[in-house]
């Protein structure tokens, strides 16, 4: 599986992306129908310190999964968005469970 990262008007630091690679990884592990996942980091331009925005896309075989989270810090933004992105496969699995 490809995990790409991409920052947007900043250079994102080695351990940040790693973190965020090793948390899509172990969600991603447990589904075989995943083909890939995008990962944008991004900077609200506000005055309040919760302007880290994180978004992700797990791309499956005919189904992409999409969480967009915002909080202080990039660590935070990414473990809120995979919690969403967990459910969401979940849910997804039970409808193919469901199909059989």
């Amino acid at each position: 599986m490809k995990t790409t990262i991409n920052s947007v008007h900043f250079k994102a630091d080695k351990k940040l992306e790693d973190f965020i690679t090793q948390k899509i990884e172990k969600v991603c592990s447990k589904f075989s129908d995943v083909i890939g996942s995008e990962v944008t980091l991004k900077l609200d331009n506000t005055d309040t310190p919760e302007n880290k925005i994180v978004d992700i896309r797990i791309m499956l075989k005919g189904n992409d999964l999409y969480a967009s989270k915002e909080s202080k810090s990039f660590e935070e933004s990414t473990d809120l968005a995979i919690d969403a992105l967990k459910k969401q496969l979940e849910k997804y699995k039970g409808k193919l469970e469901g199909r059989d």
